[in-house]
């Protein structure tokens, strides 16, 4: 089953004389979905990379990233007999972003970018992965993941969970931030889509993740659910949430 789907929204506001007021501005999202999946008697594989991009252009003010990021994600799945829905599962996922992210006004101080953060999961456990529904539950007791922060002022500062820089008492730099964090927990991930009605489409991802060694119980949270609506063959539309929470 394989899936290949390149988009870009363009949106423009324009006021002329007009008594309401307003700013003009312009708003442009790129966005590309590949989808690469092969079954066989025994075998599952499942292969997925999502990109998204948007920036927000107003009048009187320079331009601003609204979306930013980058997914991977590869499951491989076997299973003893064509009558099981279990499936002994190894899963690799890779997140990030293209550019560097700011705490707008501020534009000289990046809160992040490419690689910073950087998370590269890489687990073994289970999957349920029913017959003829695109739905997939992958539970894995033992994953590891690899937080990357490759700039170097953000890991001075310890930021998203590396270990920061230390400092003298004057402030100066002794031993720089590690950029690399590893840690051993527990992955669980759901994706599952279903029709509301002919032409509505629900489609929902969620992984949550929590640290043996480091603060157990303490969930992370990656969780996007959207609806998408077909008008006809050439025009979709689309409602979308997506909610993130790492405590580092």
């Amino acid at each position: 089953d394989n899936e290949n789907q390149i988009g870009i929204n363009l949106s423009e506001v324009a006021f002329v004389n007009w008594s309401a007021g307003g700013d003009n501005a312009v708003s442009i999202l790129g966005e590309a979905k590949f989808r690469r999946d092969y079954k066989f008697r025994y075998l599952n594989w499942e292969n997925h990379a999502n990109m998204r991009y948007g920036v927000n252009i107003q009048e009187g003010r320079e331009p601003r990233k609204t979306e930013d990021y980058i997914r991977f994600s590869s499951t491989f799945s076997y299973r003893n007999d064509t009558i099981s829905n279990w499936y002994y599962s190894v899963k690799a996922n890779f997140n990030t972003q293209f550019t560097n992210g700011y705490k707008y006004p501020d534009r000289d101080s990046p809160i992040s970018g490419f690689m910073a953060p950087g998370y590269f999961f890489l687990g073994a456990g289970t999957s349920y992965i029913p017959e003829g529904k695109k739905f997939n539950l992958y539970l894995s007791p033992l994953t590891q993941r690899a937080t990357f922060v490759l700039n170097k002022e953000l890991a001075n500062e310890g930021a998203f969970g590396v270990d920061p820089a230390i400092k003298d008492i004057n402030g100066n730099i002794i031993t720089e931030g590690k950029k690399v964090n590893m840690a051993l927990g527990i992955l669980v991930t759901n994706s599952w889509d279903t029709q509301l009605a002919e032409n509505i489409e629900l489609k929902h991802i969620i992984g949550l993740y929590t640290d043996y060694l480091h603060d157990f119980g303490n969930i992370d949270v990656d969780w996007q659910l959207s609806v998408e609506m077909i008008v006809n063959q050439y025009v979709k539309a689309t409602l979308g949430t997506q909610i993130i929470y790492d405590d580092d």
